[in-house]
């Protein structure tokens, strides 16, 4: 079963939505993971859901450049993130420093202090001059304090957040899928001016009040976690919206396919060591006789001898330097 990403709208209503199904691709991320021990359920299930809600996001924005999900805070998980391409390739990974226990919410596991944060950055592939990313935080507890204990409340508060946007956010994960259903709200137009309705609009733009996606975003809550991760896309969407006007939009192939891939490589693993510098470089290999980079998304080990190091800095003078680094 190959992975998938449909799009479709609401015919004549301010609503659209996204469903997602990582198959392959999350089985291959979790083998990968597998090489070196893999993570605790709790911590399985999380970047899963993570995995999922990256993909539908990037689906959302469509965005020239990556679009990266982290959740770092002071829990036993102290860092967990999903980078999605434009391409829909993705990659997740996670640091666990302490105990994770079974069945535990994400309070328990990023936010026990009420220190943990959500991120999400957005990378131009072709940045202009003096251009950085964007990047938006919000905590991870709602309008009164109360912690968020699922990561798809934690990115719908972030829409309402950042975007003012109403969002509803469906997620599941488990060691063979990772899927998700995401409904919005889609703004009013300015034609709206135009056509003298633009008061009527105003209201239904105001979160919370408009009736249709309220309505639609009470069929896709009814969605049950089990249902998301066993029934296919078309049973799905026809059991949860048959009363509603679906239309769904196919690409060329029939269906958009997120997969797995990983953009480290030996010459960013280079630049980031050459800006550690010679002397830290140096300082390793006198200890160690090689200095040895494990990429934690894909597991990739990159290997530099002393050879290889007195190369690296004699290069430099001719490169300038870069910050790419593999996380």
């Amino acid at each position: 079963m190959v992975s998938e990403l449909h799009r479709f709208i609401f015919e004549g209503l301010p609503v659209r939505g996204m469903l997602v199904r990582l198959t392959d691709s999350w089985q291959e991320v979790r083998k990968r993971h597998a090489q070196s021990g893999g993570y605790p359920p709790p911590v399985t299930r999380l970047l899963g859901e993570m995995s999922a809600a990256a993909v539908l996001m990037q689906g959302n924005i469509k965005f020239n450049g990556a679009l990266v999900l982290q959740i770092f805070g002071d829990g036993p998980v102290k860092l967990a993130v999903t980078e999605v391409q434009p391409d829909f390739t993705f990659r997740s990974t996670a640091k666990v420093l302490g105990e994770v226990a079974d069945g535990v919410p994400l309070s328990h596991l990023i936010n026990v202090g009420h220190n943990g944060r959500c991120a999400i950055t957005l990378d131009p592939l072709e940045r202009l001059p003096g251009q950085q990313p964007y990047q938006g935080v919000v905590s991870l507890v709602d309008e009164r304090g109360q912690k968020l204990e699922r990561i798809s409340e934690v990115l719908e508060h972030y829409m309402l957040q950042s975007e003012q946007l109403d969002t509803r956010l469906v997620l599941a994960a488990n060691e063979q899928m990772a899927a998700g259903l995401l409904i919005q709200r889609i703004p009013s137009t300015g034609e709206a001016n135009l056509s003298g309705t633009a008061a009527a609009q105003a209201r239904e733009d105001a979160i919370g009040r408009s009736e249709d996606f309220n309505r639609i975003a009470l069929l896709a809550a009814s969605l049950q976690r089990e249902e998301l991760l066993t029934l296919d896309a078309d049973t799905l969407l026809h059991r949860l919206f048959w009363q509603e006007p679906l239309q769904r939009f196919l690409p060329a192939d029939g269906v958009l396919r997120p997969r797995f891939a990983c953009t480290c490589s030996r010459v960013r693993v280079a630049q980031m060591l050459q800006n550690l510098g010679e002397e830290e470089i140096d300082a390793i290999l006198a200890e160690q006789g090689q200095v040895q980079i494990g990429c934690d998304f894909c597991g990739t080990q990159y290997v530099f001898d002393a050879v290889d190091a007195a190369q690296l800095f004699l290069r430099r003078g001719q490169q300038p330097p870069s910050s790419a680094q593999v996380q």
